[in-house]
Order: structure tokens, then C-alpha cells, then sequence
């Protein structure tokens, strides 16, 4: 019977190991990003109010970016909402935000600075709009706000925006037929459970932390608002970028009792500008994507991020570092 030569299988055998060796290296670059190609630098991150979804979802992205990318510096700058949010995104003041597309809208239709620069990364989660009232208050309606003391939201901020639109589609003018106070979130709940004011608007993913504990310690209850849409439809302009929707039954289940609130919602975008390079956006954009479920354990938000329809950033075009990653994943 043939026996090899020891020389021979010795060598066959270190033949075997290194071509097993260089296939898992290659198996290593085609799994783990080479940390050249990493996106580095630095960029400022515009959240929200303090106690609202956007800041704790910038929080989140954060840590999220840091593993990711590790090469990038992360600074996240609190503020009003929405309307605040765009304008230094589109000024330069900010690199990356989250707003509401009728706030987007509006910002366009304004010819604000900066406003064609800017571009959108991924539609994210829906804000719920809601109005508060203390379960024993007689307003059932909007139209009930009339000379009420009704919270609508800093003058930055989207829920003011939303707030006005409202109010008007009720037939009433948030300077003349409701007392306004501009505060947001972080003393809304506060001013409601002293008695400082009888209502407050607010919009912001379900659940939003401050409404959830407010609602733990204060009987609280939810207007219905879904029955507005077709007059605000009718107004026109921003408020086509709202629809009825419905709260479910157990997003605040000390307020609702198991009862689902008819309402309306507005898409959240990720917007950025044009300014922003197109691989870091790539990246970046890959994250919000790949971490929706490590994020939505805190804020359940943003477990409705869908990669199916997160390219659809109405009315923003797409900005080319997102376009890059959404035609990567395509199937």
C-alpha cells in the first residue's frame, strides 16, 4: 500500500493551514468594518426638551454611535423642538437633528435660511399629538379651550406649530380666544397638577416620560382630537402632513384605562443638509437603522422605525449618504 512521504504530508499540512488562515482573515474584512474606513471627526447633534423623546433618543443614538463609529466625537445640544432644531441644522449651527415634517414644511415654506440645503437621513416614529386635561375638567372638546389657560408649547418647538393648527381648525385663535402660556414639557405637567393652567398640548412618541409619570401621580385625561383632520386638511399648507391615528389603549394605561384615544399623528424625520459627507451620512444613517431595536427597549418609539419606509423622508430629498446605505440593504 502507497505510504506518502513524511516531508510531503508536512508540507500539504502547512499548505492547509495557511490557505485556512487567509480565509479567515478574509472572512474578518468582509465582517468587520477596516477602522480606516470609519467616519471620524465631529458633529453636533440637536435633540429636544429636557424629559422629551428627542433628547432621550439622541441619548440613546449617542452610545449607539460610539460603537459603531468609533472615530466620531458626538455632541448633543438641548433644545425647544422642532422649529429651534431645524434652523440650526440648516444654519450650521448642528450637523444632525430630529423634526417633525410639518415643521420641515413649514421651515420650506418660509424660505427660512438654509432651508434648500437640507436633506433628510430616515423617516424614524410618529408623534402622537395630545392634549391633557385633568380627568375632572369639563373641556371634552377643543372647542371647550375657549378662555381656558392652555400650555401650546415654546415658541421654538413643534407643538406649538401643531398647537396653533388646532386650535384653528377648531374655530378658535390661540391669541384671542385661549389664555397661551409658551412653556413645553419639561413645566407642563407641573403647571397642570398646581392648577397654574387648565390644559397643554403636547406631541412627542408614546409613551413620552413626562406625561407617563404625571399621569402615576395626577388623574389625568386625553381630548380627542381625530375628528379635526378633515378641517385641517382643508386648511392647507403644513397641515396636510397630518392624519388621524389612534393612542393605543396601553400607552398610558393610569390615564387611559384601557380605553384608545382618537387622535393625530406626524412623521419624525432625520434631517441633516447637504453639507454633510456623504460616507459619515452612510454611516450614520446604518445606526439608526441597526439599533432600532437596542433604543426602542427606552424609548418604545422608536421600535416603529421601518427600513421599508424609512427612505421616504417627504418632504426632504434624500440626502446621498442615505441613498448610498438604502441601496445596500435592498433586497
Amino acid at each position: 500500500m502507497f505510504q506518502p512521504l513524511p516531508n510531503f504530508g508536512r508540507r500539504r499540512a502547512l499548505l492547509g493551514a495557511a490557505a485556512a488562515f487567509v480565509s479567515f482573515g478574509l472572512l474578518l474584512w468582509w465582517l468587520l468594518p477596516l477602522d480606516e474606513d470609519s467616519p471620524g471627526g465631529r458633529v453636533t447633534f440637536s435633540t429636544g426638551v429636557k424629559s422629551g423623546v428627542y433628547e432621550r433618543y439622541g441619548e440613546l443614538l449617542e452610545q449607539a454611535l460610539a460603537r459603531d463609529l468609533p472615530k466620531l466625537s458626538v455632541t448633543l445640544r438641548s433644545s425647544e423642538g422642532s422649529q429651534e432644531n431645524l434652523q440650526r441644522v440648516a444654519t450650521g449651527e448642528a450637523d444632525f437633528t430630529v423634526a417633525a415634517a410639518d415643521a420641515v414644511k413649514a421651515y420650506q415654506q418660509a424660505g427660512k435660511p438654509g432651508a434648500a440645503r437640507l436633506r433628510g437621513c430616515a423617516r424614524l416614529y410618529d408623534d402622537y399629538v395630545q392634549l391633557v386635561v385633568p380627568r375632572s375638567s369639563d373641556v371634552h372638546s377643543v372647542k371647550d379651550l375657549r378662555n381656558k389657560r392652555v400650555a401650546i408649547g415654546q415658541t421654538g418647538s413643534g407643538v406649538r406649530l401643531i398647537a396653533n393648527r388646532v386650535l384653528e381648525a377648531a374655530g378658535l385663535d390661540a391669541d384671542k380666544d385661549v389664555e397661551p402660556r409658551g412653556i413645553g414639557i419639561n413645566t407642563m405637567p407641573k403647571a397642570l397638577e398646581s392648577g397654574e393652567i387648565d390644559a397643554f398640548f403636547w406631541s412627542g412618541g408614546l409613551p413620552t416620560t413626562a406625561v407617563k409619570e404625571l399621569s402615576e401621580r395626577f388623574e389625568i385625561r386625553f381630548v380627542e382630537l381625530g375628528d379635526l383632520v378633515d378641517e385641517l386638511h382643508r386648511l392647507g399648507g403644513v397641515s396636510h402632513y397630518y392624519r388621524a391615528s389612534v393612542m393605543p389603549a396601553d400607552a398610558y394605561p393610569e390615564a387611559q384605562h384601557g380605553t384608545a384615544v382618537s387622535t393625530l399623528a406626524v412623521a419624525n424625520l432625520l434631517v441633516t443638509t447637504d453639507r454633510t459627507d456623504a460616507q459619515l451620512t452612510e454611516g450614520l444613517t446604518r445606526t439608526v437603522i441597526d439599533s432600532r431595536d437596542r433604543i426602542g427597549r427606552e424609548v418604545h418609539a422608536a421600535q416603529l422605525v421601518d427600513l421599508r419606509t424609512a427612505l421616504y423622508t417627504d418632504p426632504l430629498e434624500l440626502h446621498e449618504g442615505a441613498r448610498r446605505y438604502y441601496r445596500s440593504v435592498k433586497p
